[in-house]
């Protein structure tokens, strides 16, 4: 369960620019990198006059701004490909999965799509919509982007032929998992953003993720 202290921001920028005695840290490169254990990747706060998205270590409990973080799936994390249409022909697939349990024993990250800190009574209907905005591979947009839960149902798909499983509403005070699955290796920047209304007014956030698939 998640405690409720929560450390401050860490900003990979800043912590480069010490690591390297004051030098400037290169943009294109994240300080912190996140390869295993619990993260919320997609993780939504209201502070009272906006809505924000970060990403939470779950396991040291810091929340990072998604420029400051490379999330990093391995090649163990590879897996037969489990035959649903929406993941290409090919014979193997880099899977993030639902379950710790299983997430632990690759070795690699659980994500998860958190709303837990946005409390009921603020946002009309006490929910949040998350939409994929955007998905590239190696600067190029891509289909081989999706989130999935238990056997093959959509959450999200980067496939631009559909405008289908672009958004999913969650509701508020909620923790949520599914299969993250990667189709071919590279870096992915992901863009989502999340959306809600607060006193008749829409609110929202929009935030790029980048996530490298090893082959």
């Amino acid at each position: 369960m998640r405690t409720l202290a929560r450390t401050l921001t860490v900003s990979g920028s800043l912590a480069a620019a010490v690591a390297l005695g004051g030098l400037a840290a290169t943009p294109a490169l994240a300080a912190t990198t996140l390869s295993s254990g619990h993260v919320d990747v997609l993780d939504a706060e209201w502070d009272g006059a906006d809505l924000h998205l970060h990403v939470h270590d779950e396991e040291t409990d810091t929340e990072y701004e998604p420029a400051d973080v490379t999330l990093s799936v391995p090649a163990a994390a590879k897996v037969a490909n489990p035959g649903y249409g929406f993941l290409g022909s090919g014979s193997q697939v880099w899977l993030l999965p639902d379950t710790e349990a299983e997430a632990d024993a690759a070795g690699v990250l659980f994500p998860g799509i958190s709303t837990e800190h946005l409390t009921t009574g603020v946002l009309a209907n006490n929910n949040v919509t998350y939409t994929l905005v955007s998905a590239t591979r190696n600067g190029a947009a891509t289909e081989d982007f999706s989130i999935y839960a238990g056997s093959g149902s959509r959450w999200f798909d980067s496939n631009t032929a559909t405008t289908s499983f672009k958004s999913r509403t969650f509701a508020v005070a909620t923790h949520n998992h599914a299969n993250w699955a990667f189709e071919e290796a590279g870096t992915y920047q992901l863009t989502f953003r999340v959306q809600g209304t607060v006193g008749g007014v829409t609110e929202s956030a929009t935030e790029t993720f980048t996530v490298v698939v090893s082959s």
